[in-house]
């Protein structure tokens, strides 16, 4: 039993076919199959049913192939925590990031970071909250960037800033600045379910002991805070809005921006990890470059290492 073996057998397992799991670990057909065969020999158990077309998992082959990729990841791990002793900053990691932080929070820092440590591949993609939890803890993914809290034993929250939410009214005149007990909350539209901010602005409201309506026919759920802009702007309606996703607008959609008064309602934004993350001088770095570039766009905003 050895590490060749666990991959082959994840290799099948990938791309139900012999043939292509062999050519992708660059051995012959045969002598993948014989190495599956004599693993399952090994352990008492058919990982794959051959006879169906494409090959099929086994009920035990599911929970063994389960192990199988925990055991090959962490091995990979090794190598990780080898370069962190010695502290280098090379290698692969994997990142995602919320939709509604993604876009703004991403372009401040990723190019300067990505210059200072050319070793280092980043690979990025946006994802719910849901789905960062749940491949940080198969490690599928190193460090999540999403807005807690989340009471998750095995992750690890490490917040970065304070974001304020500021008042998107297209519907009559604007203040500066608004106080949240005086917000009428008709013809307000959110986010679609499942995003955090949608989660978080509804608690906004229930705080206020506010509901939200419309006296539309149309009740749209928006999938980005592009789309939300857009309908909140057709249709003459309100929103909130998280602060950095505003700092670039043209003048025409700056007019329908205002602040909120003390207490101004916002989120937090973290890094998170699985709790046996070894890579910490990577997250160490992350921190102190996100919170240098957001100091430097808005030089008020709330960094979390100030509080303390």
């Amino acid at each position: 039993m050895n590490i060749q073996q666990f991959e082959y057998v994840l290799a099948v397992a990938r791309y139900r076919h012999f043939e292509t799991a062999a050519d992708h670990c660059y051995i012959s057909q045969s002598t993948l199959s014989t190495m599956i065969s004599r693993f399952e020999d090994e352990l008492g158990v058919m990982i794959f049913n051959r006879k169906k077309k494409p090959v099929a998992i086994t009920r035990e082959g599911e929970e063994i192939i389960e192990r199988l990729t925990i055991i090959v990841r962490e091995i990979g791990r090794l190598d990780e925590l080898v370069k962190e002793m010695k502290g280098e900053v090379k290698g692969t990691v994997r990142i995602a990031c919320l939709p509604t932080v993604a876009p703004y929070l991403l372009p401040l820092f990723l190019h300067d970071f990505s210059t200072r440590y050319p070793e280092l591949q980043l690979v990025l993609k946006e994802s719910s909250t849901q789905d960062i939890v749940r491949q940080l803890k198969s490690r599928e993914l190193d460090i999540g960037i999403l807005s807690p809290p989340l009471h998750e034993e095995e992750i690890r929250e490490y917040p970065i800033y304070k974001e304020s939410f500021v008042l998107y009214n297209t519907a009559g005149k604007n203040s500066k600045k608004i106080d949240i007990e005086d917000m009428e909350w008709d013809n307000f539209w959110l986010l679609e379910e499942g995003h955090c901010m949608t989660d978080q602005v509804l608690e906004i409201c229930s705080m206020n002991k506010k509901k939200i309506n419309s006296s539309l026919n149309i009740h749209f759920k928006a999938g980005s805070i592009d789309s939300l802009m857009r309908f909140v702007k057709a249709y003459k309606g309100k929103t909130l809005l998280p602060y950095l996703s505003v700092q670039n607008l043209p003048a025409e959609e700056a007019r329908y921006i205002s602040l909120f008064k003390k207490p101004v309602p916002d989120r937090t934004i973290a890094l998170v990890t699985h709790q046996h993350f070894v890579r910490k001088r990577i997250l160490q770095l992350l921190q102190y470059v996100i919170r240098e570039k957001v100091k430097l766009l808005v030089p008020n905003i709330r960094l979390i290492n100030d509080d303390k």
